[in-house]
C-alpha cells in the first residue's frame, strides 16, 4: 500500500514503517518557538530539570510577536529567550528579523524533514515538502531538550486543484474558499495534501499561502510535494544543497479527495468572527472599512506587497481609512525598498512597520476601536484578535486589501484593476 507525504517522512523519522493512526515516537529536525510561547516552553523544561539543547543550530528563538516590545512584561519575557539563546546556543531571531513562519521558511526548514513549533502555523513550511506542525509550549519544549516528539500519524485530504486564476483572484481566495467549504473543523488533525496543476505551477509564495492556513480548518499540516519550483526557491535561499524529491506515491491511501477548479473561483472574504464565514467580495460592497493591514505570515512576503503596490502606485488610500503595511521578514523589507515598493505605498499613504506580526496577534501595533471594521491579509479573524473584542475582522487577498483602502469599502479587486488596465480587454462586467 503507498503513502502519503505524511506517512512518508513520519515513516523515516520514526525508524518504521507507518500508516494513518499509528502512534509514533519521532526524531525532530527543526524546533521553533516565539515570544508569546517561547517564555513558556523555557520555564517549563527547566521545571523538570531539562533546560538544555540538543540541537542548538537548528532550535530558533523568534522574538516577533510583540517587536518592538509595547510593554515591560513583554519585555521581560524577551529577557527569557535572549539568555536562554546564550545559554543553550539556540539561535535568536531578534526585533525586525521577521515573522517566524516566513524566517523559517527563508533559512531552516528542508524537504522531508520534520518541524515542530509552539505556533498554530507552523504548519506553513509543509509548502516545502516538510511535514512541519504546531504543538504546545511543553511539547516543543522536550522537542528542543531530547530532539524527538511523539504524534499520531494523521490520514489525509487530498486537495485536488485545477485551472487558472482569473485576473483578481489569488491563491488566498483559494484557500478562504476551501474553508468556507469544509468548515473551520472540516479537517480536525488530518494532513491536507494540495497537489494538482495548478498546484504545480504555483509559485512558492503562494504554496505557502495555502499550507499557512491549512490549521484554519483544524489540519496537522499542509502538505505540497518538492519539486523544480522547490528547488529553485531553496537555490535562492542558498541551501540548494538540501533539495530533495518528496511526493506522495501514486497508490496512496486518502481518506477525502476534495476536487477545486479554480477558474470558477471569485475574489473571497472571510466575515467576522471565523474564517469559514467566507462571502465573495462583490456581496460586501456595504462594508465601510476604517482599517486595512498588509502583511503577516500569510501575505506578508514580496509578491504579496508588489500586488498591493500595482494597485495603490499613484494613487491615495481613501481618507477614513489608515493602511497598516507590514514585510514578513527583513529580507522581504529591504526587496520592497530596493525594488520602489515602499516608496509607492508610503506615497500612497501607507505606514509601514517593523517586520513582525503586528496587529494580527492584536498585542500591538494597530489595535482597533470600538465598532471599527479591518480587512487584513492574516489568517484569523476571531473576534478579539485585534485586540478589541468590538472590533471586526475580514480576511481577504492583498488584492482585495488594497483595493478596499482605496475605496473605503470592502471591494472587489476587479474593479480596481480594470479601471487601471484597458477597459476593452478586461471588462469588469464579465467577472460579475
Amino acid at each position: 500500500m503507498g503513502k502519503t507525504i505524511s506517512e512518508k517522512i513520519i515513516s523515516e523519522h520514526s525508524g518504521r514503517e507507518v500508516k494513518a493512526g499509528d502512534f509514533v515516537v519521532a526524531n525532530v529536525d527543526v524546533t521553533a518557538v516565539q515570544d508569546g510561547t517561547g517564555p513558556l516552553t523555557i520555564q517549563e523544561i527547566q521545571k523538570i530539570g531539562l533546560e538544555k539543547c540538543i540541537n542548538p543550530e537548528r532550535t530558533i528563538l523568534f522574538i516577533d510577536h510583540a517587536a518592538p516590545s509595547p510593554r515591560k512584561e513583554l519585555s521581560n519575557a524577551h529577557k527569557i529567550l535572549r539568555e536562554f539563546s546564550k545559554k543553550t546556543g539556540a539561535i535568536l531571531s531578534d526585533v525586525g528579523e521577521g515573522v517566524c513562519h516566513q524566517r523559517l521558511v527563508e533559512d531552516y526548514v528542508n524537504p522531508g524533514e520534520i518541524l515542530i513549533g509552539a505556533d498554530s502555523h507552523t504548519c506553513t513550511s509543509g509548502a516545502l515538502g516538510a511535514f512541519a506542525t504546531g504543538m504546545g509550549s511543553t511539547d516543543v519544549g522536550i522537542a528542543i531538550a531530547l530532539g524527538k516528539t511523539w504524534l499520531r500519524v494523521p490520514d489525509t485530504y487530498k486537495i485536488q486543484v485545477t485551472g487558472t486564476f482569473n485576473d483578481g483572484v489569488y491563491p488566498k481566495d483559494l484557500i478562504l474558499h476551501l474553508i468556507g467549504l469544509i468548515g473551520a473543523d472540516g479537517a480536525t488533525y488530518k494532513a491536507l495534501e494540495f497537489t494538482g496543476e495548478t498546484i504545480s505551477n504555483m509559485a512558492m509564495s503562494d504554496r505557502f499561502t495555502l499550507s499557512n492556513m491549512a490549521v484554519e480548518a483544524g489540519a496537522k499540516a499542509g502538505l505540497i510535494a518538492s519539486d523544480e519550483i522547490t528547488k529553485e526557491y531553496l537555490f535562492s535561499r542558498g541551501r540548494g544543497d538540501k533539495f530533495r524529491e518528496i511526493y506522495p506515491d501514486d497508490d496512496a491511501v486518502y481518506e477525502r479527495v476534495i476536487e477545486i477548479d479554480v477558474t470558477r473561483l471569485e475574489p473571497t472574504v472571510s466575515c467576522p468572527h471565523t474564517v469559514d464565514n467566507t462571502k465573495l467580495a462583490a456581496q460586501l460592497g456595504n462594508i465601510k472599512v476604517d482599517q486595512v493591514f498588509i502583511g503577516s505570515c500569510t501575505n506578508g512576503r514580496i509578491e504579496d506587497l508588489r500586488i498591493a503596490a500595482d494597485i495603490l502606485k499613484d494613487k491615495k488610500v481613501h481618507s477614513d481609512v489608515r493602511l497598516l503595511v507590514i514585510p514578513a521578514s527583513r529580507d522581504v523589507f529591504l526587496q520592497a525598498t530596493v525594488e520602489g515598493i515602499v516608496e509607492i505605498l508610503v506615497k500612497a499613504g501607507a505606514s509601514i512597520m517593523t517586520p513582525g506580526c503586528g496587529p494580527c496577534v492584536g498585542v500591538h501595533a494597530g489595535i482597533l476601536g470600538d465598532g471599527e471594521v479591518c480587512i487584513a491579509t492574516q489568517n484569523r479573524n476571531f473576534q478579539g484578535r485585534m485586540g478589541n473584542t468590538n472590533g471586526e475582522i475580514y480576511l481577504s487577498s492583498p488584492a482585495t486589501a488594497a483595493a478596499s483602502a482605496l475605496e473605503g469599502y470592502i471591494t472587489d479587486p476587479r474593479k480596481v484593476i480594470c479601471s487601471i488596465a484597458d477597459q476593452r480587454t478586461y471588462p469588469f462586467e464579465k467577472y460579475i
